[in-house]
């Protein structure tokens, strides 16, 4: 069966209509790009069609290249004759001397957007849902269908820059108004009629650039305010990617190098500058971590398989502070009734009013409607009464990280809800199993770690107690994917995953510190490192009170379990700075001096900890601050922690951004190769400490440079 279904009209309109088979959607490989080869040229030869349509028979028009096929190219070469084979097709259509039209009813992203550039008209359906770009970027490859070409033809050199550079979702309101599309249609009738319309307005329709006396939007690469514009781009790239992230420098030559040049010149220049991104290290870390594998997690891979899928219709949340508060948030949106409990009605009160806070933003921004806002507040019930908790299907504690507490309140839930009911406890250090003892039913107790904000962080840590059941699990997975979030899943430990990993980078930065390194140098090279935030700010963040109390704690609890507990080298400076009443952002002091939307590190610090003379090189710092957190997750891993790579993977970048170009703690091991991951880190053992000694795991991997799996 072809992908393509062709029907010529009376009026001598073919509308193709794109259909795939065996695909949930359109995507730009061989089984398409055949199809459409053979629909130009019968476009071109077939004098009885006086014009094309292209739709799409799925929901979306096309989502983009196929990664599939991508992963499997041997070489820069075969990548670079993939795309040109693309673009000829594309360069006949829209040379072929009649109209073509795309007909846009759903998403047109990547290689799909490429399509309908190509065609001589874009007509979108007005759904603020749709959406259309360029995200290439954001897997570490650039456009490679024209669309560093066709882009600055058309809108100009500076939006086609943001377009593929930043990789951001365009509505069709925003794309008409740049210029992106043509027109606008209210439903699929409504945009046939007018794409049919248009190519019967249009009979010998050219593009843009095709015509005489074309000039680019804006000018080209020679003219003066590009050439200022694009003098900065590069620095303000470089000051965002710290150069780990190629593409984005490919796509600004390719942008600036097809400014100058013709439209079959530049379309070479783009080929090139997409072989080079195709075949690239960061390009396969981001496809294998940020497609495979996330798109594995999402479709299930950690949850018990054979079990129903459940929803949530009413959900209990135990503390209305910023994590409920978030929580409470984000289930609403997701249509759930939301019974929000706290100790006094004020404070109840206070974690309903931020869902109104973020509501009224979207109402002002036009992103929400007054009705919508209303609509969404009317599910949550702010209350003190544990009675209200009758008819939830989960209860989620998200109190303070004390045992006693987190006790109490679960004691008193349980009393309420019914027999079938899960709890789940939104810790994010304490082991569940132990918290698990103050339940009267532990194979209905699970954890539920969000990350704050609720509303914008991606990922929910889910943790299995020891006497968790399946059923637990996958009623926790299904909640987690209700909201529209991101699960992976842990065994319990103390710290799980998440926390564990991410207090080794914060506590390696501070232990520099207490070794003479400069503060500016550990906050550059955590940046360089490609981490969204310095260890020290990150800390001051997170607070250096909260680290001092899980460590208290950990120790307290080890104690108890009559097992040894060794400070990290850092943990003695957050105890000095939280003496000084320096206990982070909150307190408008830490490592940092905290203003109004402006911080500054605190010129004491190098007092406080003598910079020594000789300084580490900044590849040293880096190294260090990487390595702490890749060989913790492979003692995660080996521990049982961790149940999959793609749990480690998806969990570091999403959790706490662990440098998302490396595609994750065991993706960073194995695109280094487990034998040189080995050596280095026995480099760093003896510099640094015993933290560096490689996870035996790595060590028995790297007498086969194996990889981690």
């Amino acid at each position: 069966m072809s992908a393509i279904e062709l029907q010529v009209g009376a009026d001598g309109i073919a509308v193709a209509t794109i259909n795939l088979a065996g695909k949930p959607m359109n995507v730009v490989n061989d089984d398409l790009m055949g199809p459409l080869a053979a629909t130009v040229e019968r476009l071109a030869s077939d004098a009885s069609i006086k014009g094309l349509v292209l739709t799409s028979g799925k929901g979306d028009f096309c989502a983009g290249g196929d990664l599939d096929r991508l992963s499997r190219l041997p070489d820069a070469q075969a990548a670079f004759d993939v795309t040109t084979a693309m673009k000829a097709v594309l360069r006949k259509m829209e040379t072929s001397g009649k109209p073509v039209v795309a007909a846009i009813n759903g998403h047109a992203l990547g290689g799909g957007l490429e399509i309908a550039l190509a065609c001589h008209a874009r007509i979108v359906i007005d759904d603020a849902r749709l959406k259309l770009g360029q995200p290439e970027v954001k897997l570490g490859l650039l456009p490679g269908g024209g669309g560093t070409v066709r882009l600055p033809r058309l809108v100009g050199i500076q939006a086609a820059l943001q377009i593929c550079g930043e990789g951001n979702d365009i509505a069709p309101s925003k794309a008409l108004s740049m210029g992106l599309v043509t027109q606008l249609a209210s439903d699929r009738d409504d945009l046939l009629a007018k794409a049919r319309a248009w190519c019967l307005a249009n009979p010998k329709a050219r593009q843009p650039w095709d015509l005489p006396k074309f000039r680019f939007p804006g000018g080209d690469s020679r003219s003066p305010a590009v050439v200022q514009m694009l003098a900065i781009a590069p620095s303000i790239a470089a000051a965002k990617t710290w150069g780990n992230y190629p593409a984005v420098g490919h796509i600004m030559s390719s942008i600036f190098e097809g400014g100058l040049l013709d439209f079959e010149a530049a379309s070479v220049v783009e080929s090139r500058y997409f072989a080079a991104c195709a075949t690239s290290q960061v390009a396969r870390n981001l496809i294998n971590t940020m497609w495979y594998q996330l798109n594995a997690l999402k479709k299930g891979a950690s949850r018990p398989a054979g079990l129903p899928q459940r929803k949530v219709g009413k959900l209990g949340i135990l503390g209305a502070g910023m994590m409920g508060a978030g929580i409470a948030y984000v289930s609403a949106r997701a249509g759930i009734d939301v019974v929000l409990l706290d100790t006094t009605q004020e404070v109840a009160d206070r974690g309903k009013a931020y869902s109104q806070g973020l509501l009224d933003k979207a109402v002002k921004r036009g992103r929400s409607t007054a009705d919508k806002r209303d609509a969404l507040l009317a599910r949550i019930q702010p209350t003190t009464r544990y009675e209200a908790l009758v008819g939830c299907d989960l209860v989620v504690e998200a109190v303070f990280e004390d045992r006693a507490v987190k006790a109490e309140v679960t004691k008193k839930a349980e009393h309420a809800i019914g027999a079938d009911a899960v709890f789940a406890s939104n810790t994010s250090t304490l082991p569940i199993t132990g918290l698990a003892q103050a339940s009267v039913r532990p194979a209905q107790f699970i954890g539920l770690h969000f990350f704050s904000p609720v509303d914008k962080m991606p990922l929910v840590e889910i943790i299995v107690g020891k006497d968790t059941s399946p059923e637990t699990l996958a009623r926790g997975f299904d909640y987690v994917m209700q909201i529209g979030k991101t699960p992976i899943v842990v065994n319990d430990s103390r710290g799980f995953y998440t926390s564990r990993v991410f207090g080794t980078y914060v506590m390696e930065g501070i232990a520099m510190l207490a070794e003479g390194v400069h503060p500016r140098s550990i906050e550059v090279a955590g940046l360089q490192a490609g981490m969204p935030m310095p260890p020290l700010a990150l800390q001051d963040e997170v607070s250096l009170s909260l680290g001092l109390h899980v460590a208290d704690q950990t120790k307290t609890d080890l104690a108890a379990e009559g097992k040894p507990y060794a400070d990290h080298p850092g943990m003695a400076v957050v105890r000095h700075l939280c003496e000084l009443g320096r206990i982070g952002k909150k307190a408008g002091k830490g490592f940092y001096d905290w203003g109004e939307g402006d911080k500054s590190l605190w010129p004491e610090l190098t007092r406080l900890y003598p910079t020594a003379a000789q300084q580490p090189e900044q590849r040293e710092l880096i190294d260090r601050l990487m390595f702490a957190q890749a060989n913790e997750t492979a003692r995660c891993l080996e521990e049982g922690v961790l149940r999959s790579v793609g749990d480690a993977n998806i969990g570091s970048i999403m959790g706490w951004g662990f440098a998302p170009f490396q595609g994750g703690t065991l993706q960073f091991i194995n695109a280094m190769g487990t034998r040189r991951f080995v050596e280095r880190s026995r480099e760093l053992s003896a510099r640094h400490g015993a933290r560096f000694e490689p996870a035996a795991l790595l060590v028995r991997l790297a007498e086969t440079d194996a990889p981690v799996a």
